[in-house]
């Protein structure tokens, strides 16, 4: 099922922008253009559209998008209760006749039929014919606004955006890996560590980029997120070594894939945390 979450503002979202996002985002906002970011996984594209909405105090109604997602899920459905028939609206609908923002997360897993009826709502008129409820036209609000994310397509699951949908996104945004001091601010903030962990996790992150970038020339199948520099910062404070630590978080994935794939990446970790 796709997630629908409604993200009220009530915590203070933590994202460094480190290449000038918030302000492209808030200069397409303040245009009427909607924004399509487009980067792998991890690299912070959710949390950069949260704390967009949070400065700009908007409201932020998400969909994340699968092969399960169905358009009842975006438009609504017709329910009966007690006899009565009625319709329920979905968060596309909602967030066009509020004004939200919407977030439109992993957007080219989304099923042709699906992306159908978004690309209605999002040409030029922003309107959609409801023909779920009698033909019913529904326009969005003058200050309803669209941010979408899109993996890259050696991403399973991902497939290209139609032409005429891409072209709803005039705005497109590259968001890739922060550089290697950025990162180790980034887990700074996520997890306190003391000054004798901070070699492995420079370490850790010197690894997460080598497997990053053997991935992207297809030498490796998986590419780790930031999410992993900081479950292994999380996992030294826990006791591991940093050679233990890099073997669970990083290497262990690898072994899907057999013992090659496996073993490349373990030599890596030698390389890097010596071998114990």
């Amino acid at each position: 099922m796709a997630a629908t979450e409604l993200d009220d503002g009530s915590h203070e979202v933590v994202y460094l922008d480190w290449n000038n996002a918030l302000d492209v985002l808030e200069k397409a906002y303040k245009a009427g253009l909607f924004v399509l970011i487009i980067g792998p996984k991890g690299t912070g594209k959710t949390t950069l559209v949260r704390k967009f909405a949070s400065a700009m105090k908007k409201e932020l109604y998400s969909v994340n998008f699968s092969l399960r997602t169905r358009e009842s899920h975006l438009v609504g459905t017709r329910t009966i209760d007690k006899g009565e028939i009625s319709f329920v609206e979905g968060v596309l609908v909602k967030s066009m006749k509020e004004g939200t923002m919407l977030y439109l997360d992993e957007l080219n897993a989304a099923e042709a039929d699906v992306l159908l009826r978004l690309d209605e709502a999002l040409d030029d008129r922003r309107q959609l014919v409801l023909k779920e409820a009698e033909g019913q036209l529904v326009k969005a609000s003058p200050d309803w606004f669209v941010i979408a994310t899109i993996n890259p397509l050696s991403h399973v699951g991902t497939k290209e955006l139609p032409p005429q949908l891409l072209s709803r996104f005039p705005v497109r945004m590259r968001l890739d890996y922060p550089p290697e001091d950025l990162e180790l601010e980034i887990v700074k903030r996520h997890v306190k560590m003391d000054d004798g962990r901070m070699r492995d996790v420079k370490h850790a992150i010197q690894l997460a980029r080598s497997l990053r970038d053997a991935a992207a020339v297809e030498e490796l199948y998986y590419s780790p997120s930031l999410r992993e520099t900081i479950a292994f910062a999380k996992m030294l404070n826990a006791g591991l070594s940093g050679r233990q630590a890099a073997e669970v978080v990083y290497a262990n994935a690898y072994d899907q894939w057999g013992q090659v794939e496996y073993q490349k990446v373990l030599d890596m970790i030698t390389s890097i945390f010596g071998d114990k």
